[in-house]
């Protein structure tokens, strides 16, 4: 696997994007097309029909966070791209996963290690992003430092406004996709809008807010963590502060894969039919962080994500041979994230076959929040 650019950005939402889309203009214009692609496999969709549906959620990210739809046009026009591209982009899970198809995202087995579990008393937090092997074409490591609000990192498809990473706040973040029976595809808050905020965030409150405050369209799982040895797992259902399940890790350590744990969960979770996988995962995950309790390191998370039990469906996800082309997923990349250190280890790929590659945040994590000064550290 190529190495996946590093593509940093600076200034405010518009300048950000339209850097971005400058820089990243042949990995979003394949991203169009692996989705253009896509939405006629899972959904029946034609890409001006996509187009059309995606704009119904233009309100609600206008609403939610104006600076979005600002970011989104600067992507376009840096990109070449009109902006009803970039974003349908940004709403290809209401689309090809609830509006029609009804069928659940095969993506990720995330986990959170606090203090006490990890041998240097760091907070660890990680994934593997398990996807359309096409769209490792698409993967970029976005670098965002921010007139206003915290600098980010995210591995995210280039063109979407983030996916799994971590802020100079403090607050990193690891995501799965779900599916309920409440999924229609009703314009709301998109997935990665939601996802954005959460890195757009200075305090674990402000997190929890960008989760629960707007209705949103899609269910999702999010696991943020801080560096001061806090993390909360918050499994969302279309709609609003009532259809989110909130759980704190019990001894230190969390595990989510692709369906739903929360004890007060009282929906029909499609993910359990679609993804039958994804309790294997969730349970091999969990047996090696407590075996190692107290002992954890990014390389042992690091050989725990290339585990290949239940092959080829493991943790570490290869292209099942008996499906068709389109219905083939694997681990696109694989991420653990260091809160404390502001490190990030990254495999472009399969982590039993690509080796993970550590790069050093600590310098442009540095930034303070706003409301503890301007200034930064080193």
């Amino acid at each position: 696997m190529a190495q996946f650019p590093h593509i940093r950005v600076s200034g405010g939402p518009y300048q950000r994007g339209q850097q971005l889309g400058e820089q990243a203009a042949a990995r979003i214009a394949r991203s169009v097309e692996i989705y253009r692609d896509a939405f006629r496999h899972y959904a029946g969709w034609g890409w001006d029909r996509v187009v059309e549906h995606a704009s119904l959620y233009r309100p609600a990210i206008g609403d939610y966070r104006p600076r979005y739809l600002d970011e989104i046009q600067g992507i376009a026009d840096g990109a070449g791209l009109d902006s009803a591209d970039v974003l349908a982009l940004n709403v290809r899970t209401e689309i090809m996963f609830a509006a029609v198809a009804r069928r659940a995202a095969k993506e990720c087995t995330a986990f959170a290690a606090l203090p006490q579990t990890t041998a240097d008393e760091h907070t660890l937090v990680g994934q593997n992003w398990d996807w359309l092997p096409s769209t490792s074409d698409t993967v970029i490591v976005l670098e965002a430092e921010q007139d206003e609000g915290p600098n980010f990192v995210t591995v995210v498809e280039a063109g979407l406004l983030a996916k799994t990473g971590f802020n100079s706040a403090g607050i990193g973040l690891v995501t799965n996709a779900l599916v309920t029976d409440q999924d229609s595809g009703q314009p709301a808050v998109p997935y990665h809008a939601v996802l954005r905020a959460i890195l757009d965030a200075e305090t674990m409150t402000d997190a929890l807010d960008a989760v629960t405050r707007f209705e949103r369209s899609s269910s999702a799982n999010y696991l943020i963590a801080h560096r001061d040895g806090e993390a909360i797992n918050v499994e969302a259902a279309p709609g609003d502060f009532t259809r989110t399940y909130l759980e704190f890790p019990q001894g230190g350590t969390f595990v989510h894969t692709n369906h739903y744990v929360c004890p007060t969960f009282d929906l029909r979770d499609v993910t359990l039919w679609d993804g039958p996988d994804s309790p294997f995962r969730w349970h091999r995950m969990k047996q090696f962080l407590e075996r190692d309790w107290g002992s954890l390191t990014p390389d042992k998370v690091q050989g725990f994500l290339g585990d290949h039990f239940n092959q080829p469906t493991g943790i570490c996800t290869h292209p099942d041979p008996r499906l068709g082309p389109a219905d083939r997923f694997a681990t696109i990349a694989s991420v653990v994230m260091d809160l404390n250190s502001h490190t990030m280890w990254i495999a472009d790929g399969n982590p039993c076959q690509t080796p993970f590659r550590a790069v050093d945040y600590s310098a442009f994590l540095g930034k303070m929040p706003a409301f503890l000064g301007s200034s930064s550290e080193g």
